[in-house]
């Protein structure tokens, strides 16, 4: 399955939306992305995983990696996520410790910087 990328702004935040599949074929289109936004500028990213099939460790990796240079830089990485079974992936993994996790991209933007 392919994977689909888009990019808007909400207010301070930049929203990438993911669609399809990120697993270990897709994933560094996805880091590529999340790269190019930081180099950007992009500080306040939320990534919005509504859209998404599947997720592997893979991916997992990706967006802690983009996690770290946010932080780095200054900012933060919040996650969509309203599909049970990607959930319980972050819960296994002890990665809903880690992001900050919204079911909508209007909450995750009105919480505020993520940290």
């Amino acid at each position: 399955m392919e994977l689909s990328l888009s990019t808007r702004t909400q207010g301070e935040h930049t929203v990438l939306e993911v669609g399809g599949e990120v697993d270990v074929y897709t994933a560094p289109r996805l880091r590529e992305r999340l790269i190019e936004l930081t180099d950007a500028g992009a500080t306040q990213i939320v990534v919005d995983l509504g859209r998404v099939d599947f997720l592997d460790s893979t991916g997992l990796g990706v967006l802690v990696g983009a996690l770290k240079r946010l932080r780095q830089a200054g900012g933060g990485l919040s996650l969509v996520c309203d599909k049970e079974p990607l959930l319980k992936i972050f819960r296994i993994t002890a990665l809903d410790q880690v992001f900050p996790l919204f079911a909508t991209v209007e909450a995750a933007t009105e919480a505020g910087p993520a940290a």
